[in-house]
């Protein structure tokens, strides 16, 4: 017998839960893709893509997923043999240098491990370091979704500045837009990615770049650059097109209309705020589980993602808590991406939180009595007062 049965809760850290006034507004026949409709819509997405990312600057959209977002920052700054500065604190911020390499860069990592956040100090040395202005980019992942671990962009833009550094500084915030804060301009980011999936609440499959004048002076003095990738025609089209390089993806675009318009009339500030209260509301309770059993959530207190949160237990533990939770409860919990290799005896022993997007009160407590039944069908120890705790924050939001 099994309490499954009933609508399943993706508690992954994206794809995230997509709202019905997503699905409906996609559940439609396709439309003329040269006038009309779908082109006014285009232009109020690119307006009110730049509110949420807090920028005055251009946007230019792909029909990709976040590696292919990795490839078209790269290519419209880089030239073979330039060199990037990528400070790392997970597993995507190695995915964006590896993919830099096999475009010919020269990557200088800085890696602070998978349990604290980047230290400006040390990308500051690494800075002043390159007499020469060999790095033309600092590659920094706002939050690694392997990690939970949240990075102080703010910080390396005044790294950059103090050290006097022309490198462009580029901000992967596909785990962050519309969950964590996030102000490109105020942080002096030059380019800002982000996908649709996870905070933006539509389904996989387009990406965005917002892109400083900084940037774009940079891309115009590249030789070469690809036809697909190549921003310069996405952020000023002369024709409707060329936005997408061909065809538009119009069932995501109606999907990614209704999903702004949800944002919007929330308020940004209020999903933020939303955001922090439910993450705070499982910190509380992995607390409370941790103190009389081997529950840890991964990031330190202060540099925690209000996205996603990592946690380990140790042994094969997590492996059984996620079969539980899903078989046996509804709720689908995230693998412990990237936080040990097949082989170690850790590697069964995380898993992760994805509270992003459409997520609130009752999803959260939902899933998290879910979690503290599986602990007890699994019988890993846990202390008590989890549900509780994590209930008396919502209470007070």
């Amino acid at each position: 017998m099994s309490l499954s049965h009933g609508r399943p809760y993706l508690a992954i850290p994206g794809p995230s839960v997509m709202p019905e006034e997503v699905l409906r507004a996609m559940h439609r026949s396709a439309p003329n893709i040269y006038e009309g409709q779908i082109v006014d819509m285009t232009a109020t997405i690119v307006a009110d893509l730049r509110r949420v990312a807090r920028t005055k600057g251009d946007v230019a959209i792909y029909i990709s997923n976040g590696h292919g977002l990795w490839e078209a920052s790269l290519a419209n700054v880089l030239a073979p043999g330039d060199a990037v500065l990528v400070p790392v604190t997970g597993r995507f911020g190695h995915g964006w240098a590896a993919q830099a390499g096999r475009m010919g860069a020269e990557v200088r990592l800085v890696d602070f491990g998978k349990q604290q956040a980047i230290d400006p100090a040390r990308v500051a040395e690494a800075l002043k370091a390159d007499t020469e202005h060999r790095i033309k980019a600092v590659l920094a992942v706002h939050v690694d979704t392997s990690t939970g671990i949240r990075n102080d962009v703010a910080a390396l833009r005044r790294a950059l500045d103090e050290t006097g550094h022309p490198a462009l500084l580029m901000m992967d915030a596909i785990a962050s837009l519309g969950c964590d804060r996030i102000e490109m301009d105020a942080w002096g980011v030059d380019v800002l990615l982000a996908a649709s999936q996870k905070g933006l609440m539509t389904p996989p499959g387009i990406g965005f770049l917002w892109v400083s004048e900084k940037a774009q002076a940079v891309r115009d003095g590249i030789e070469v650059t690809s036809p697909y990738w190549d921003w310069a025609p996405r952020l000023h089209p002369e024709g409707y097109y060329q936005h997408f390089c061909g065809t538009a993806p119009t069932h995501h675009l109606y999907g990614l209309r209704a999903a702004l318009d949800m944002i919007l009339t929330e308020g940004l500030e209020n999903v933020w705020n939303r955001h922090e209260v439910l993450a705070r509301a499982i910190w509380a309770a992995a607390q409370r589980w941790g103190a009389d059993g081997p529950l840890t959530v991964n990031a330190p207190e202060g540099v925690r993602s209000h996205a996603v949160t990592a946690l380990r237990l140790g042994g094969d533990m997590a492996d059984r808590l996620r079969t539980w939770t899903d078989t046996c409860g509804g709720v689908t919990l995230g693998i412990g991406l990237g936080m040990a290799e097949p082989g170690d005896v850790d590697f069964g022993g995380f898993f992760r939180i994805g509270h992003m997007g459409h997520v609130n009160a009752h999803m959260v407590l939902g899933a998290l009595s879910v979690i503290e039944a599986g602990m007890t069908a699994c019988e890993i120890p846990h202390g008590d007062g989890a549900l509780a705790e994590a209930a008396r924050i919502c209470a007070g939001a």
